[in-house]
């Protein structure tokens, strides 16, 4: 294998609207990166933990401090993170825990902080400060706080070529600091109408933030999920196609094993590796290889 970039490839599967099928799409995904013999690092950052769950880790959740939720708010434990990585036999996973559903309410108070003046301000950073749980003011610079979880990603020690990372199914400052720190994400969506302004506010929700903090981030592609033969699925494959027009656009049909290898806690290459639908996470995989200049199937 070959890559001329040293650091691990980073990729968002995200959409906002519930119900898109969205851990699972990002649980196969993984699957099939190890099946081309990719060393992947999957990052929950959901605080209902959909993803720790589904990938049969449901001990992780409710663990003892320190989390997840602490390696992203203080600095002080951002290398807590290697001892909270957790072996799956298809992965590593950074599992999602029960504190993560303080990060929202942690990570906005930072951002705030962020946006003040040190020195002029210092009554409202020191009103902010006395919010907090665990961000320290002093650790916070620059004109924002989605820099956590990168911050926190540079601190694992072990060497991958993909880190996926799940997003909560809202907008919020962790979905934003999951997009910060790939700069590359990946869009399911269901073949449905309720679809449409979901798709539209996502894109609205990128541009957003690409100006707000001067960054670019990159869609790999759409994954249309849990597609079937009706008109309406048809009309929405159509629409998605002319929005995203220039990316690629995966079709997966609508499978209960899905949701049994969710429930095993496994990928379908685990659960029923000879599932047609394998093909097509096979596809993204691959295409995810090109994108990011992986140049061998090793496994």
């Amino acid at each position: 294998m070959t890559r001329e970039d040293s650091n691990a490839a980073r990729v968002c599967v995200t959409n906002a609207k519930g119900g898109t099928g969205k851990t699972t799409v990002a649980i196969n995904v993984a699957g099939a990166l190890n099946e081309r013999g990719r060393d992947v690092l999957f990052v929950d950052i959901d605080p209902q933990g959909n993803a720790t769950e589904g990938l049969g880790l449901i001990d992780a959740y409710d663990a003892a401090p320190p989390t997840l939720f602490d390696t992203l708010t203080d600095s002080d434990r951002r290398g807590v993170v290697n001892d909270l990585i957790v072996e799956h036999e298809e992965m590593d996973v950074l599992p999602a825990n029960v504190d993560l559903l303080h990060a929202e309410h942690e990570l906005t108070i930072a951002d705030l902080v962020a946006r003040l003046d040190s020195e002029a301000d210092a009554a409202a950073t020191d009103a902010l400060s006395s919010l907090t749980i665990n961000v320290d003011p002093a650790d916070i610079t620059g004109g924002h706080a989605l820099d956590l979880l990168s911050k926190t990603l540079a601190a694992v020690e072990r060497d991958y070529d993909y880190v996926i990372v799940d997003s909560p199914p809202f907008y919020g400052k962790l979905t934003d600091t999951g997009l910060f720190a790939t700069r590359n994400v990946l869009v399911p969506a269901l073949t449905e109408a309720s679809s449409e302004r979901a798709i539209e506010l996502l894109i609205e929700q990128l541009t957003a933030l690409e100006d707000h903090v001067g960054i670019t981030i990159d869609t790999l592609g759409v994954v249309a999920n849990r597609v079937e033969q009706t008109n309406e699925d048809q009309v929405m494959l159509d629409w998605l196609g002319e929005v995203f027009a220039d990316y690629p656009i995966w079709q997966v049909r609508k499978r209960v094993a899905l949701q049994r290898a969710f429930s095993a806690g496994q990928s379908v290459f685990r659960y029923q590796p000879s599932l047609d639908i394998t093909d097509v996470f096979l596809e993204i995989a691959a295409e995810f290889d090109r994108t990011f200049g992986y140049t061998e199937v090793t496994a």
